[in-house]
């Protein structure tokens, strides 16, 4: 058995319902997966003892998941509309501190009863930025409803922007032991001017 488990890689070679979760480490944590009923679920290695899953109803749609890359990495949101106003009042009141928070994404396969045939796959780990809210105009006799959502980075900085990092050789090595892209950093902070190549 390897990173995924043998029963999923098979249920992935067919056909297959699939299970989104997402875990915020806020205190208490927030467990939410992108399904209609409240089922007992697991991050494999995160919070391995399991616990309930609120349904986030249908989902309509998946963020391009990015990992920081040379330092810089666009947010992400992770979006609920067709809210009434007083429960999205009542949702921004009750939450815990956000900022700074980490965000767990995982998958795993589910089986005919729609449960999970695994612990939690994790996929994407980022940082919980800041929360909004939005509201479409409606005609005159409909119901208002907002969309909330939640901006999340990879990374360390948590703007609403694409953060920037200096990296450093021994920065590099760790993410990459091979990797010798950085290692002319410390000449170039002291201005020596490197003899680039000709091609």
């Amino acid at each position: 058995m390897g990173w995924i488990p043998d029963n999923v890689v098979d249920a992935f070679r067919g056909s297959h319902q699939l299970g989104l979760f997402l875990r915020i480490d806020t205190d208490p944590a927030l467990h939410l997966w992108f399904g209609v009923n409240d089922i007992p679920a697991g991050f494999d290695s995160i919070d391995p003892n399991g616990t309930v899953y609120l349904g986030g109803g249908r989902l309509l749609g998946v963020p391009t998941l990015e990992v920081l890359v040379n330092g810089t990495a666009d947010s992400v949101e992770f979006t609920l509309s067709g809210i009434d106003p007083s429960t999205a009042s009542k949702t921004l009141d009750s939450l815990p501190p956000l900022r700074g928070a980490a965000v767990q994404m995982g998958l795993t396969t589910l089986d005919q009863y729609y449960q999970p045939m695994s612990s939690i796959i994790p996929v994407w780990t980022g940082t919980a930025s800041h929360v909004s809210e939005s509201s479409q105009a409606v005609p005159s006799g409909e119901s208002v409803t907002l969309t909330l959502s939640l901006a999340v980075v990879s990374g360390e900085a948590t703007r609403s922007r694409a953060a920037r990092s200096l990296w450093s050789a021994p920065h590099q090595k760790a993410i990459s032991p091979t990797d010798r892209f950085c290692d002319g950093t410390a000449r170039l902070a002291r201005g020596v001017q490197p003899a680039w190549p000709n091609f």
